[in-house]
């Protein structure tokens, strides 16, 4: 992963953290499904089954430093 230092990743990096996105959450077995799909097919993100917003992967979000905006799959400790 270019720009990734992977002691930095959270050891679950590809599943988001349940504080931020989880089961709680308004259709997170259908975000969780795209974000699957999307990963799967090498795609960048993925739009929200609940709101439409276009949303990075997980894998998108460890090839870069993290920009400290909370986001929904963020890979990263903090």
């Amino acid at each position: 992963m270019p720009g990734a230092s992977p002691e930095r990743l959270r050891a679950d990096w590809k599943r988001p953290s349940f504080e931020r996105f989880g089961p709680q959450d308004r259709d997170f077995e259908a975000a969780m499904a795209a974000h699957d799909a999307a990963s799967q097919a090498g795609d960048d993100g993925y739009l929200d089954p609940a709101t439409g917003l276009f949303v990075m992967t997980a894998t998108t979000l460890a090839a870069r430093p993290c920009c400290g905006n909370q986001c929904r799959h963020c890979p990263w400790q903090h």
